[in-house]
């Protein structure tokens, strides 16, 4: 997979922020192998620096089937030395159901890799579900937004997040953040959202300001039906509309896509 650049940035556009990197892969499956050979990779990285790693979970098939890849990574320690016992897992986002419901993100991502790799309980933050001492989804999301403060450094409002995986949806959605939905526009760190156009519809969420907060951001995309998103969120669209334009990493973006999303980018690079 060969990255690409943004290109050139737009004139009287910000440069701080780094430009994104897209790579892209042929099929799905060959994504997600992809995926988890980079994040086990980048979480050493992190152990390496810190001590310890962070990761922040999303849901959809295309993130479950890159957790699934990275168990058959573990027993080989010259390629995926992390130490999983030091790694510190969140969820970007949920849905409020019950703890047993197979929509759960969480229940995915522990069926996938977390089971499997021993990572322990007290490193392990899912938000809540329904019915689990939370009747309103508004008290859950506040639960987990004071949960991710107390487990802050000094001083700062959240904890470290090395990596932090969203997908995108054919719309351009983020975690749960819908097109024209006014969590976008929501600076609190962890929101409940009702109504959501895609089931279930009531869900937790972070929110802009704290995904991009993250270290690096990761989204993975597989399928044409997923195309014209990537294509209008790369192009600088309005976050409002494709809530994927509005995520970046502090000190990298990366857009790891297979041949159907990265279709309508054009040949060669990124829209600049």
């Amino acid at each position: 997979m060969t990255p690409q650049s943004a290109g050139r940035a737009r004139p009287g556009r910000a440069t701080s922020r780094p430009r994104p990197r897209v790579y892209a892969a042929t099929d799905p499956e060959r994504l997600a192998g992809v995926v988890a050979s980079a994040l086990t990779a980048r979480l050493a990285e992190a152990q390496a620096e810190n001590g310890t790693a962070s990761l922040v979970l999303t849901g959809g098939g295309i993130g479950t089937a890159v957790l699934a890849h990275m168990p058959e990574l573990a027993p080989v320690p010259a390629r995926a030395p992390v130490n999983w016992s030091a790694v510190d897992v969140w969820w970007s986002d949920e849905r409020f159901v019950p703890a047993d419901d197979p929509q759960r993100n969480e229940l995915s991502a522990r069926q996938a890799l977390l089971d499997s790799v021993g990572i322990p309980d007290h490193r392990v933050h899912p938000m809540p579900a329904s019915g689990a001492g939370f009747m309103h989804p508004e008290d859950a999301a506040a639960w987990y937004a004071a949960q991710l403060g107390a487990a802050a450094p000094a001083g700062c409002p959240l904890p470290r997040f090395d990596v932090l995986l969203l997908g995108v949806g054919p719309e351009g959605h983020v975690a749960s953040i819908f097109p024209g939905s006014s969590t976008a526009r929501d600076d609190r760190a962890v929101v409940a959202v009702r109504n959501c156009p895609k089931p279930p519809p009531t869900r937790l969420t972070m929110t802009f300001s704290t995904i991009n907060t993250a270290g690096e951001v990761w989204l993975i995309a597989a399928g044409r039906t997923k195309a014209r998103a990537v294509a209008a969120a790369l192009s600088g669209a309005d976050p409002l509309s494709v809530p994927a334009a509005g995520v970046h990493g502090t000190g990298a973006t990366r857009w790891w896509l297979d041949a159907g999303a990265a279709s309508e980018l054009p040949k060669g690079g990124i829209p600049s």
